[in-house]
């Protein structure tokens, strides 16, 4: 996506674009390589690899990752590296949290919590 949304409904409409992304156990493995990648990201087949599953089907999973913004993809020589759209992520997480829980921190505060424990 070339900016960030700027009003409530452009938000609406990109968290659905990334979340509908998401709706797909192939996509959502492939995502998931990507973050614990980190941000040197992986080349293609690398990806393909890692998650046994044919090249032409990692690149059309991952075009609909990058499409909805989740994902950068980087031409090097030969090779397509793609990376983790960090920024997107967050953004999408603060999104759906943004008004938790009408500000009932008991019911909130352990998300939190295991979020900030998982990156440990």
């Amino acid at each position: 996506m070339a900016s960030e949304p700027d009003t409530e409904s452009e938000q609406s409409e990109q968290a659905v674009a990334q979340l509908a992304a998401m709706a797909h156990s192939g996509r959502l493995a492939l995502l998931k390589l990507l973050i614990q990648a980190g941000p040197g990201g992986l080349a293609a087949g690398a990806i393909a690899r890692a998650a046994g599953i044919a090249p032409p089907t990692a690149t059309g999973q991952l075009a609909a990752l990058r499409d909805s913004g989740l994902l950068w993809a980087q031409r090097q020589g030969r090779q397509i590296i793609y990376r983790a759209n960090y920024t997107a992520l967050t953004g999408l997480l603060q999104f759906l949290m943004a008004d938790c829980c009408c500000g009932r921190d008991e019911i909130c505060a352990p998300l939190g919590a295991n979020v900030s424990g998982a990156t440990a």
